[in-house]
């Protein structure tokens, strides 16, 4: 407990100095990294923030491509997964693959405080569709919470095309919330930019993107979309919710 508690305040410490450098600093940063590309992002945080960089990664098409990018400029990058236990078999899957094919990679796959069973009977069955904000609070917020407690900035594969509340994303902000840089090198990334580059290099994906899934959640609030539709409108159908909470 000593050594956790330890390493947490160092970190805090950490945080506190880079707010004050980088907070005052993000429109302008974010304006200087546009017009380029995600290496350039990535390779200056990699200088500046080392082992305080943490990719946060689901394992959608944006987050493979960011893996490759980073692992090209830092091997043993940091990320983790939020593994929710109600993920599709073939997310897990994928996750494997992604792990062989970069080896050094350092993903931490994290889990919610409570298990299913816990869950259901503190909060009932199928909290899912009772409550989906409950439900996402306790098995990705809380645990995004405890990731980025080791990092001073993290990054994310949010692309402002993806939905009308990602729209006006930078690809360098201050997340206020948790008090971290956050970074989005594919910001201004389109979706077809993102495809043509995971073929070109022959990355795996997720094979539920090729029936129709172009967002992919947990399976219980994840359903196929019609060709042209949003490609977010597969995530809690029938629900005004939009975003899980890690992002808003």
């Amino acid at each position: 407990m000593t050594a956790t508690l330890s390493s947490s305040s160092r970190w805090e410490l950490a945080v506190q100095a880079l707010q004050e450098q980088y907070q005052p600093q993000v429109v302008s940063l974010s304006e200087q990294f546009e017009p380029l590309d995600p290496i350039a992002l990535l390779s200056w945080a990699d200088r500046e923030f080392g082992d305080g960089l943490l990719l946060a990664c689901s394992f959608g098409p944006e987050d493979v491509v960011l893996i490759d990018l980073l692992t090209s400029i830092r091997p043993h990058a940091r990320a983790f997964f939020l593994d929710t236990d109600f993920h599709f078999p073939e997310t897990l899957e994928l996750r494997e693959q992604i792990l062989a094919r970069y080896p050094q990679l350092q993903l931490e796959s994290l889990k919610p405080l409570l298990t299913p069973e816990e869950q259901a009977a503190q909060y009932g069955p199928e909290l899912y569709r009772a409550n989906p904000d409950l439900c996402c609070s306790i098995r990705k917020v809380e645990p995004l919470n405890r990731a980025l407690v080791s990092c001073t900035t993290w990054i994310t594969g949010m692309r402002r095309e993806q939905s009308p509340t990602r729209a006006d994303i930078g690809k360098v902000q201050w997340d206020g919330k948790r008090n971290r840089l956050k970074l989005n090198p594919l910001a201004d990334w389109t979706e077809t930019q993102v495809w043509d580059y995971i073929r070109t290099h022959g990355i795996p994906y997720n094979p539920l993107h090729d029936r129709n899934y172009p967002s992919i959640g947990c399976i219980h609030c994840t359903a196929p979309v019609a060709p042209g539709a949003d490609p977010r409108s597969g995530r809690w159908q029938g629900k005004a919710k939009t975003e899980c909470g890690l992002h808003t």
